[in-house]
């Protein structure tokens, strides 16, 4: 007898590290989910394709491989498969590669949502929710960061094209009534993680005895949310499907790098090879997330401490890279 499966949910960037997660919890909750992706080699498609083959053991699970910033091709998905809600993560990602190639991130992250926001107006989509960033807060020094604070001022071309995505989700919502909440991730780790990431470079560069690059001399802090917690908040904005909100999702702690570097090192049982460098042009010394708003709205409650988080993605990582 062929499954019943709850609402269509199409899933952009479902080969990326949140999507790859997101999808799997929406299997187990019973959803039908169509995930499209266009496979860059921004980073090792390896890890994409790898990532991409657990999700197509799935039965609920159809996957179309193409660009968002094709509006031609985009359009025909919502055509063929009528999803009721939409999530996007497809986006370029990464500050520091806004400095080399400013011009994908408008393509990706512009063009793209933009193809986004007119399918789901034009075919009926009951709800949209997307990925902004907690770069959307630029050099703000007030901590923590809160929605209500001003976000005027990126300090990239990344963090700008994330607020550009909070804007025009709000044009449509007032134009067309389109539902969408926008999430702020705050440093998303955990398996099957971003090599581009620290958590990801540390691990690696540790392991192989190389240096790593530590900015504004260690003086940094990161709100590392844990990818689990990430889609419980995710999961909870589909269900809730508010008319037109923006919410941060972090853990709710700002975590010093060497703090971080000191968990790996015990973890691995190595001392890291440190290259204390400068701040680094479009980086932030800290980032900490006000997270009042999802607990109140969305039930959002990170529950791993970032210790556990480390190990379990060391546990993952130590495995994934003896293969």
């Amino acid at each position: 007898m062929k499954k019943q499966f709850r609402d269509k949910i199409l899933v952009t960037g479902c080969a990326g590290f949140i999507g790859m997660h997101l999808c799997k919890k929406l299997f187990d909750l019973g959803y039908s989910v169509v995930g499209v992706d266009n496979l860059n080699d921004y980073y090792d498609v390896n890890l994409k394709l790898k990532r991409l083959s657990i999700l197509q053991n799935d039965e609920s699970f159809t996957f179309i491989k193409m660009d968002i910033g094709n509006m031609k091709n985009i359009e025909q998905v919502f055509k063929d498969h009528s999803p009721k809600k939409v999530v996007n993560l497809a986006a370029q990602a990464g500050v520091r590669y806004s400095l080399v190639n400013p011009h994908s991130y408008i393509h990706s992250n512009i063009a793209g949502f933009m193809n986004i926001l007119e399918c789901c107006r034009y075919y009926g989509v009951e709800g949209l929710i997307y990925a902004s960033s907690s770069s959307v807060y630029g050099g703000n020094t007030k901590i923590p960061f809160s929605e209500l604070d001003n976000v005027e001022s990126p300090i990239s071309i990344y963090a700008a094209s994330k607020k550009a995505n909070e804007l025009m989700a709000h044009s449509y919502n007032h134009l067309f009534n389109l539902n969408s909440t926008g999430l702020r991730f705050f440093t998303v780790y955990g398996p099957w993680g971003r090599p581009d990431m620290a958590m990801y470079i540390f691990a690696n560069n540790i392991l192989n005895n190389k240096p790593i690059r530590v900015f504004n001399h260690g003086k940094m802090k990161r709100d590392f949310t844990f990818i689990d917690d990430i889609v419980d908040g995710i999961l909870s904005s589909i269900e809730n499907n508010y008319d037109c909100e923006v919410f941060n999702l972090g853990n709710n702690k700002s975590e010093n790098i060497m703090d971080v570097v000191s968990i790996i090192e015990k973890k691995l049982g190595k001392k890291a090879i440190i290259q204390f460098e400068d701040m680094q042009p479009g980086d932030v010394k800290k980032t900490y997330a006000e997270i009042e708003n999802a607990k109140s709205k969305l039930g959002y409650m990170p529950k791993t401490n970032v210790e556990e988080g480390i190990n379990t993605f060391l546990d993952w990582y130590i495995e994934y890279s003896s293969h």
